[in-house]
């Protein structure tokens, strides 16, 4: 497919009226008047009103329902200063408590002063007749939070800083947002993702300014550790491999980085530790986390709950009850369960984790205690409701989070205000990066036991930690490794291959009647049209599987003609092409979305509503996928179904989502799948790891298919060495016995 690049056109006009407004992303439907030629234009125009003047710069596009708009990419705009605007401005409802006749008295009395006013003299609006001196005092005030903040916006918008951004800024710092940004820009660093360190320093060129050198070092050294925390899952890092990239960044001597590394320790901006007698440098959230992780786990092995009584007698009558017979490793996994009030259960597929967490289920309802199921995922949480029968909540749902003035979350749940429970069972957990741990260890009450299940051979969390990993490996916690595949698991290719790549060994691709296939495609062209003829027409055909719900391409990375972007590419076109009465939402020139497509979420977003059986709650998160089933352009929402949740979704977020016909093995973990393809061609070698590829292999329920070259799974297969995490949990763990 083509793309035409547009050119943008500039109009300055006058906004006749809002039409539309979305209070929440400042999304506006409104007609303009330039010079006598009124048209309707849509874009985030937070905290417009009728009066003001704007100079838009976008394309005029046509909507399929309303028609001629113009789409407003940036604009600027000036305050009302003529006695007609004036009179537009106060007559729209700007300001509190004026309406339209009011506003005409106030204009006819004051005229162009009618600004100056409001700002000096707000006493003398009670000259006019049934304004009293408590109703003037209130339209003032109310007048200069809406100029403050207008203010605000006008003058950041003149340096390329988006109204949304603008808002966000305004929310966070307040009326004196300029004055604070004037004084130390670097601020904005710690306020949102958007503004990185590099913007912030093209932004202080374009700014003119000149702050103090120790607020430019101070975030410079904290984008390096960020960088490397946040993308690469450290909590801590080695003080000595910070000075290099920190000196470099900010073109300082190694001797000045120490210096303001010991400046920003004495402030408690950093934390230091010595982890094998070498000093560490932590981020103060981080640090808290893995500290209140290591003092609660310690906590629970001190004090574990009463334990049950004759519990050979309990897992014989369990296994009567629900017709099973329990392996000697389950037997004890539900042991550990009961008597010590913990558990770290592991393995891999077909070794019975499942069968296990039923019976602990099963024991612990039989002596009437009130037990929680929970994962960090909503599929992951969905698909444990599946196989135990119970509810099961997302980690981040069953904490009931909120959000602050400042959008950043905050759970309802917490060491005030526990869970209602006597058992906690959280699935998934080498998922659980190590601050959602905290946040839900907090929220534990005293006593009630606590059951962790994961996959240890996984891919860690996407977050900072090492988290089940680290419990492990401490020696200090109840831990159930199981290991035996059961007779019916061994009959599955799929997951004796699973086992056969993390031992090291090639996996079986020879059996012709097998739920595991290899088709080998030397050519990464070759293996993309492969792809897609797999998942658009022959699996459906032969397997009945729908290409929508059922068949997920997984890709070892985004790039390429074999990664997410292309497949996405193409699959799209195949399976929800082009028509006349799907609408369609553009993000940039080669990336569009369309009603029918199927879509993921890519970042935590705890503020998007969604309704679920007469059910009302918000939280989006990362790794959701859903189908895009309607686009209301005009109203800035999308609606999109997560499963069984149907979200209203802002426009303004669109950038959130992506195409997800195929998507990186990372984002699968917690989903499984009927059915998974796998490229394996021209995998860039940092990613040919062994970890990566038995994840993707046990996505798949029923069918698994590997399509590119031998070779390439060889190498997988081989190489054990993941990139290394950084922790600090397993010694904050073990602290009391050094």
């Amino acid at each position: 497919m083509e793309y035409k690049t547009v050119e943008q056109v500039k109009i300055t006009a006058t906004v006749e009226r809002v039409t539309f407004r979305n209070a929440q992303n400042g999304f506006c439907v409104v007609e303009l008047n330039g010079n006598g030629d009124y048209f309707t234009a849509v874009g985030e125009l937070p905290e417009i009103a009728a009066g003001e003047e704007l100079t838009v710069v976008g394309n005029w596009t046509t909507h399929g329902t309303f028609g001629r708009q113009f789409k407003i990419e940036s604009f600027t705009r000036t305050l009302p200063d003529t006695t007609a605007k004036l009179l537009a401005y106060l007559s729209s409802g700007a300001i509190k408590g004026v309406g339209p006749k009011m506003a005409l008295k106030i204009v006819e009395r004051f005229k162009e002063r009618t600004f100056e006013i409001l700002e000096n003299e707000p006493e003398r609006l009670a000259e006019i007749k049934g304004i009293s001196q408590r109703m003037a005092k209130e339209i003032s005030q109310e007048f200069m939070r809406q100029f403050a903040m207008r203010k605000v916006l006008i003058e950041l918008e003149n340096y390329g800083i988006t109204p949304s951004e603008s808002t966000s800024i305004y929310k966070y710092f307040g009326v004196g947002a300029i004055n604070t940004i004037r004084q130390n820009p670097y601020v904005l660093c710690n306020m949102d993702s958007s503004f990185s360190f590099d913007r912030v320093e093209e932004l202080v060129q374009t700014m003119q300014l000149s702050p103090d050198p120790s607020y430019r070092n101070t975030a410079g050294i904290l984008h390096v550790i960020r960088h490397n925390l946040y993308n690469n899952g450290h909590t801590c890092l080695p003080r000595r491999k910070l000075i290099a990239p920190c000196a470099s960044l900010l073109d300082l001597t190694e001797d000045e980085v120490e210096i303001a590394l010991d400046s920003m320790l004495t402030g408690h901006l950093l934390y230091e530790e010595m982890l094998a007698n070498e000093p560490f440098l932590f981020l103060p959230d981080i640090y808290m986390a893995e500290n209140s992780i290591a003092e609660r786990m310690r906590t629970i092995l001190k004090f574990p709950p009463a334990g049950f009584s004759n519990m050979e007698k309990e897992l014989d009558e369990s296994e009567e009850r629900n017709g099973l017979f329990y392996a000697p490793a389950q037997r004890e996994a539900v042991r550990l369960a009961c008597e010590k009030g913990l558990l770290i259960l592991t393995g891999g597929p077909g070794t019975g984790k499942t069968t296990a967490v039923k019976a602990v289920i099963d024991v612990f309802e039989s002596h009437g205690l009130q037990v929680l199921l929970a994962a960090p995922t909503g599929r992951a949480a969905k698909r444990m409701s599946d196989v135990t029968g119970r509810e099961a909540k997302t980690i981040h749902r069953l904490l009931e989070v909120e959000w602050n003035e400042n959008d950043k979350p905050t759970f309802g749940r917490n060491a005030e205000y526990p869970l209602d429970a006597q058992a906690l069972i959280v699935d998934e957990m080498s998922m659980v990066d190590c601050e959602l741990f905290a946040d839900l260890l907090d929220a534990v009450p005293f006593g009630c036991r606590l059951v962790l299940v994961g996959d240890a051979d996984q891919l860690p969390s996407v977050g900072p930690g090492n988290v089940l990993n680290d419990l492990i490996a401490c020696e200090r916690l109840p831990v159930v490794c199981l290991t035996e595949i059961f007779r019916q698991a061994q009959q599955s290719l799929i997951v004796t291959n699973a086992h056969r790549i993390i031992h090291g060994q090639s996996p079986v691709t020879d059996k012709k009647d097998s739920d595991f296939f290899f088709m080998e495609r030397t050519d990464s062209q070759a293996a993309a049209d492969c792809i897609a003829s797999l998942v658009a027409q022959r699996l459906p055909t032969a397997y009945g599987f729908s290409p929508i719900s059922d068949i997920q391409v997984l890709c070892p990375s985004k790039k390429g003609t074999c990664g997410t972007f292309n497949l996405n590419r193409i699959l799209q076109e195949l399976l929800n092409p082009k028509d006349r009465i799907k609408n369609e939402i553009t993000v940039s020139a080669a990336r569009f979305f369309r009603e029918g497509d199927k879509v993921m979420q890519t970042r935590n977003n705890y503020d998007i509503p969604w309704e679920k059986d007469g059910e009302e709650g918000q939280g989006i998160f990362n790794g959701d996928v859903g189908i895009l089933e309607f686009i209301n352009y005009a109203a800035g929402i999308l609606k999109i179904r997560f499963d069984d949740r149907l979200a209203q979704y802002p426009v303004d977020h669109i950038a959130d989502l992506e195409l997800a016909y195929a998507v990186t093995v990372h984002k699968s973990q917690g989903s499984e799948f009927e059915a998974v393809v796998i490229p394996v061609t021209d995998v860039p070698p940092q990613l040919c790891y062994r970890n990566l590829l038995y994840t993707a292999v046990t996505r798949a329920k029923k069918l698994e298919i590997l399509v590119g070259r031998h070779a390439i799974v060889e190498q997988f297969t081989q190489n054990d060495r993941s990139h290394r995490r950084y922790s600090a949990l397993k010694e904050f763990l073990c602290a009391d016995e050094q």
